[in-house]
């Protein structure tokens, strides 16, 4: 299904120059249809390099000492320009401690207590019991809609900071995807700022982080557990070893592609990594993974991410990967409002907000029919971390791979529905008010709703 050995080659030399240092001047996103070299000469800009993607017409284009707002203002005035705006530095909430969001459910003392397993067999693999019979999984009704479909077939690109391509639970479903960071084939989460302490996820019993102090990503917590081959819970109240400020989202992209995988068991994932481990990226790495994921004609992209300010490019990397018929699912994001933020505002994403087991709506989630398609379970799901680790994680970072996976289960059992008869029978949910769009998903309902039409 994923082809493309020429797009990869072809992106590495793109990415190349977005990975060589940080930006020392501004950037901007523009959209043309004209000559890019000499609208660039005119107004006394550099071109960087074009956004990959057939339909893209995207370039980034750079400056130095000049005036952003003048800048802009004159290329808008450009007849071949469609669009314009700066490359805006994406910091996703949750990083900063105006954002942090502890646990709505379970106090700081109780929410690890009485928590152990044991490995289990998993399909092709072994993984932990409490990851694999969580409660969650009864809430969307997991294991009934394994009778129907277990994702065969199909492959879920995910934009984040990339994945444990070595994780245990992920072996034989991961794919080498992409790093937009370095421009550079295979979408290996890395520590980027202290490489050298790596080594140290691999304990065998001290806990990482101490989720009291540290959000991840768009405001969601992740306590870490013990490895792949004791797999006890451990209560986290103990010493961190990682200076947090280092490592604000490492581990994100593997936590979210392991409940992509307890879905989805048997689909392909293809990690785009776009965010650093600090949490960090820009609208341009975005767009060009948005693009690379429909060029390479994957099946669903799950992004657990959020923004809060609508972008043109943005806007159009989604309605061009929508064009291709990938199925899009986007974070709610967890500032607890009825606000909006994008892409899950966009009409072609399907927009998941979170709940606790107990189909209540997440303090931390925002909601809003207009933001919400539907909601999944986003509190103490427990997944997969880096180094044959687990964790348990709050946010709708994490309800959203709930609902991506859900739609890798519908297009295993009709590999022709579109991306909007997809949203129509993921939404035969469980209607519980709050704001929260169709209501609870229930996996088994939708993959229900396509096999009895398929009869």
């Amino acid at each position: 299904m994923l082809r493309g050995l020429h797009i990869s080659l072809r992106l590495a030399l793109v990415a190349a120059l977005f990975s060589l240092g940080a930006f020392a001047e501004d950037r901007y996103v523009v959209k043309v249809t004209g000559d890019i070299n000499g609208i660039a000469q005119k107004h006394g800009l550099k071109v960087v390099g074009s956004l990959t993607g057939s339909a893209s017409g995207h370039f980034v284009l750079a400056s130095s000492h000049i005036d952003p707002a003048a800048i802009l203002r004159s290329l808008r005035m450009e007849f071949a320009v469609q669009t314009a705006e700066t490359d805006s530095a994406v910091q996703l909430p949750g990083i900063t401690a105006k954002a942090q969001v502890h646990p709505a459910s379970f106090s700081a003392s109780s929410r690890m207590s009485g928590i152990s397993s044991s490995l289990v067999s998993y399909y092709t693999t072994r993984a932990a019991s409490a990851y694999v019979s969580q409660p969650a999984g009864g809430v969307i009704n997991l294991a009934k809609a394994h009778t129907l479909a277990n994702g065969d077939g199909t492959v879920i690109a995910t934009i984040d900071t990339g994945a444990d391509l070595f994780h245990p639970v992920l072996a034989g479903t991961i794919m080498p995807g992409w790093d937009f960071i370095h421009g550079s084939f295979g979408g290996m989460e890395r520590a980027d700022k202290n490489a050298a302490a790596a080594p140290l996820l691999a304990q065998e019993t001290t806990p990482i982080l101490d989720q009291e102090t540290t959000p991840i990503l768009d405001g969601g917590t992740a306590m870490i557990l013990l490895q792949q081959e004791t797999t006890p819970i451990l209560d986290q109240e103990t010493t961190p070893i990682l200076d947090s400020s280092l490592y604000p989202a490492y581990g994100h992209g593997t936590m979210v592609a392991g409940l992509l995988h307890l879905v989805a068991p048997k689909a392909r994932i293809l990690p785009l990594r776009t965010f650093a481990a600090d949490g960090s990226s820009t609208i341009s790495q975005i767009v060009q993974a948005l693009h690379y994921a429909a060029d390479m004609n994957v099946d669903v992209v799950n992004m657990s991410f959020s923004v809060s300010t609508d972008s043109p490019a943005l806007k159009n990397a989604i309605n061009y990967a929508a064009s291709r018929g990938l199925v899009l699912v986007a974070a709610a994001g967890n500032d607890g409002q009825a606000t909006q933020v994008w892409p899950a505002s966009y009409q072609s994403v399907i927009g998941v907000g979170s709940t606790n087991n107990f189909d209540i709506r997440s303090l931390f989630s925002n909601y809003g029919n207009s933001l919400v398609t539907l909601a999944a379970p986003g509190e103490g799901l427990i997944t997969i971390y880096p180094y044959s680790h687990y964790a348990q994680v709050w946010g709708t970072s994490f309800s959203s791979p709930l609902v991506a996976g859900g739609a890798a289960l519908l297009l295993d059992i009709d590999s022709k529905l579109n991306r909007t008869i997809v949203g129509k029978d993921l939404s035969n949910a469980t209607y519980i008010g709050q704001e929260l769009g169709a209501g609870e998903l229930d996996l088994y309902q939708a993959c229900l709703s396509v096999k009895n039409k398929d009869n």
